[in-house]
Order: structure tokens, then sequence, then C-alpha cells
């Protein structure tokens, strides 16, 4: 065994470590406490919505930025009307050959507490800080792509899920342009829809009425 090997070891057990802490940081801290009147949550599973709808979600593997699975079940989840407003946008997509394909909806705020902590200060802007919540915790926040219809596969965009780079700017004016017209295209898609993009993901839409909904932090098992 060389010097090599045992770097790429320790920093393996490093990063693990890390991990490790941010998720027991997780758990033993709680969501901010928050004032002021919400709604009733009501998470909707989007697939038993529209079964057309293909789900990825990453979180449920271990090919994500975290490294590895943070979900026990690979499941998706909106409140009533952002669910119902996604359903639709799915409709409009249907004429132009594709489908939403969905990376991520209501997240636990105990993984944005995590993911907080795991990401370095550069980074931070394609993260949510948990002092504040996401908007993912109030089931009103959703990370999708298109998958074409015809062959099922994942549209190419410009560029990957949770890349943390300047390509993940809806207004990146790299890439090909059929990758920039696929962005766009779905861009255009959810905001008819009431769904705005995050200013540094192509792929994060925040509902229009996510102001009415609490930070829930109950797993998706909890989920009735």
């Amino acid at each position: 065994m060389n010097l090599l090997y045992y770097k790429k070891k320790n920093n393996l057990i490093c990063t693990l470590s890390l991990i490790g802490l941010a998720l027991l940081n997780s758990c033993a801290t709680k969501p901010p406490h928050e004032t002021g009147h919400f709604k009733t949550p009501n998470l909707l599973e989007l697939v038993k919505l529209d079964s057309s709808i293909h789900l990825d979600i990453k979180y449920a593997t271990s090919n994500n930025f975290a490294g590895r699975q943070v979900y026990k079940e690979a499941r998706a989840f909106l409140q009533l009307p952002a669910a119902e407003a996604l359903v639709n946008a799915n409709k409009d997509l249907k004429p132009f050959g594709y489908g939403l394909l969905i990376f991520d909806g209501y997240r636990p705020w105990s993984v944005t507490k995590m993911f907080w902590d795991i990401t370095s200060k550069e980074n931070k802007k394609f993260v949510a800080n948990p002092k504040e919540g996401s908007k993912h915790n109030r089931g009103c926040a959703i990370d999708l792509s298109l998958y074409e219809i015809a062959s099922g596969k994942e549209v190419e965009m410009t560029g990957q899920y949770d890349e943390m780079s300047e390509r993940s700017y809806p207004g990146y004016t790299g890439g090909t342009a059929e990758q920039r017209k696929m962005r766009d295209l779905l861009r255009r898609i959810m905001e008819a829809n009431d769904f705005t993009v995050y200013d540094y993901e192509w792929w994060h839409f925040d509902y229009k009425d996510w102001k009415s909904y609490g930070i829930e932090n109950i797993q998706f098992s909890e989920i009735k």
C-alpha cells in the first residue's frame, strides 16, 4: 500500500465523518420557531395524482452531492394546490412530446440542515439556510427536469442536477442550443402554472403560495 492510497483512504474517512456529524446535528436540533397562521398541511404523492409523472429521486440513492442515501423511500410529495399545478404543467408538456421527471419535492427540515452543514461556504447559495427553512420543507418546492415521452429518456440540460456551478443558473448562456431550448421550455411551462424558478438552479421551482405553509420535519413514512 502506498502513500497515495492512505491519503485517499483518510480523505474518504474524513468525508464520511463530516456527513455522520451533520446527520447527528440535524437529528439533535429542531426547525426554527415560526409565528403566524398557516394552512393545514396536505401533502400528496405526485405519482398517485398522475402516473405519467416519472421519478428519479436522487436522495434515495448514493448518486447525489452528499454521496450517500438520504431518503429511505423514493417518493415525492407536494401540498395539494402545488401538486395540482404540477399535474397541469405535466399535461401542458405532452403536446411537445415531453413529461416531467421529478428529482425531489417535499423535504424534511432535518435534511435541509444536513445539506447546509456539509456544503462549503462558497456553495451555500445552492442550499437553503436551515435558520429560515427551505420551501422544500413547506411542501411548495420541486426539483425536476424533462423526459422524452417516446423514449422515456431524460432530456439533456445545460448542467446536471445539483451541480454547483454556473451551468446550473437558469440564464446560463453556455451549453448547446438544444439544451437551452429544453431548459427554457421547462421554465416557460412551470411559470405558466404558478411556479417560479430559483436564481441559481434551473431545476428548482417554488410554488406561488409557499408562504401559506409552515416548515415540516416529518418523514415520508409518516405522511398519510
